[in-house]
């Protein structure tokens, strides 16, 4: 039986193992981001701590039971009122303040409702940046190898001329130079592929040597027209503002509150308790009943109180501050999102520069080598094409990467990046 256990453990692990060597798909990457990060956690625990305090606030109103003993020995004069056991209930039956500080609560819980929003679309960018990035430069990696091999048949053609007396050594050590700026950069690349794995890897709970992106898997992101109007969407969808609305009228349903502290307040109170017989109250009283209670309600009139008038006026001066910046974020994220329309504009003309940079860069690589053939250029001068082509083409590739960036983070401030991450294709 034990070594079945065992058997049955080794295969499962191996199965696991499988699974993580599997290339990751990018929507997957996006749910496993959204289920295990950790600022996912501490958005849902903060959500739960709004919604406790609302029911701590709604729940004054449902009568709270107590139930105790003061059961004890005594001689002479009963002192107090011992009991076997006793219950005490006492509730709020009407408390304007109170409901106000309920319904500030419900919006409150609200508000952290948005900033879970906000906070789970953040996630979502900054998992499809880092699975992104990730791809860009993995597939960087295979163009560095070929710009080193390049590289290296310039330095090889060069060391040849210098031993035939045609070029000096000051051009062997430029190209040896070339070569060593290639290998830096790959060094760098690599490097940064390392620190993205395993961000990914904490984003996702997965282990980061095994991560591994899917080119394919990554979905077409949609045109940006400058023409659109995206300030009315993103003021309708923006969690963040929403948040901070929110929070200002919680603020202000709770400044409210705080002036009804002046109000009149009724409480519902009850207590019964069984008396016990061993107290002398025999002795002492003419009527002994061991079954005792009392009901009622209990009224306050709080007419003078100038610590709760200054209180409320605390309240009323965060609660206007609270809308204040709410005005504040709302601006702030249509400035953003204008900000981010136009830089996306730039960007695609960036990538069409470096498009076109490529293009030529090409037919001039096309050029050298008609020319190799036809023996009016040399080989060196073919390789020098091809390492300038190969960097036009690495341009290419980081333009179409910021442009993509900027993309993104126009689609999280209309509120559609994670809409776009999790779509099918």
């Amino acid at each position: 039986m034990f070594y079945k256990l065992v058997s049955r453990f080794v295969l499962f692990i191996s199965a696991t193992s499988v699974v993580f060597a599997e290339p990751l798909p990018f929507k997957t990457a996006i749910q496993l981001a959204i289920r295990n990060s950790a600022q996912m956690e501490m958005a849902v625990s903060d959500q739960n701590k709004a919604y406790a305090g609302y029911r701590e606030a709604r729940d004054q109103f449902i009568p709270q039971l107590y139930f105790g003993s003061g059961i004890g020995a005594s001689f002479g004069f009963p002192l107090g009122a011992p009991s076997v056991f006793n219950v005490n209930s006492q509730s709020l039956l009407y408390n304007s303040a109170a409901r106000d500080f309920a319904k500030a609560a419900k919006i409150d819980f609200r508000a952290a409702q948005f900033s879970k929003e906000e906070r789970r679309s953040q996630v979502v960018l900054d998992a499809a940046l880092t699975y992104t990035e990730l791809d860009k430069l993995v597939a960087g990696v295979s163009l560095l190898h070929q710009q080193e091999a390049a590289a290296l048949r310039v330095e090889d053609i060069v060391n040849q001329r210098i031993q035939a007396g045609i070029e000096s050594q000051v051009e062997g050590t430029r190209a040896k130079l070339n070569t060593a700026r290639i290998r830096l950069k790959e060094a760098e690349v690599r490097s940064s592929i390392e620190n993205l794995r395993i961000h990914l890897g904490a984003l996702t709970g997965l282990p980061a040597a095994h991560i591994e992106t899917v080119s394919e898997s990554i979905p077409q992101l949609p045109a940006v027209s400058q023409d659109d109007d995206l300030l009315t969407k993103t003021v309708s969808s923006s969690p963040l503002y929403k948040s901070a609305l929110e929070t200002a009228n919680a603020k202000a349903v709770r400044a409210s509150g705080e002036h009804k502290q002046l109000r009149p307040a009724v409480d519902l109170v009850g207590q019964y308790a069984l008396f016990s017989k061993f107290n002398n109250y025999e002795d002492f009283y003419r009527k002994f009943e061991r079954n005792n209670g009392a009901f009622g309600v209990q009224i306050r009139f709080p007419f003078f109180n100038k610590a709760q008038s200054a209180h409320a006026e605390q309240a009323d001066a965060e609660a206007v501050r609270a809308q204040r910046e709410a005005d504040m974020m709302k601006e702030q994220v249509s400035t953003e999102t204008v900000k981010l329309q136009r830089a996306v504009a730039q960007l695609d003309a960036g990538k069409e520069v470096a498009r076109l940079e490529y293009q030529l860069a090409r037919a001039d690589t096309e050029t050298v080598t008609a020319h190799v053939e036809a023996g009016t250029a040399t080989l060196r001068d073919q390789e020098q094409a091809r390492l300038a082509e190969n960097d036009k083409y690495s341009a290419f590739l980081d333009a179409t990467y910021d442009l993509e960036k900027g993309q993104m983070q126009l689609l999280r401030a209309i509120g559609e990046i994670e809409n776009w991450a999790l779509s099918s294709h």
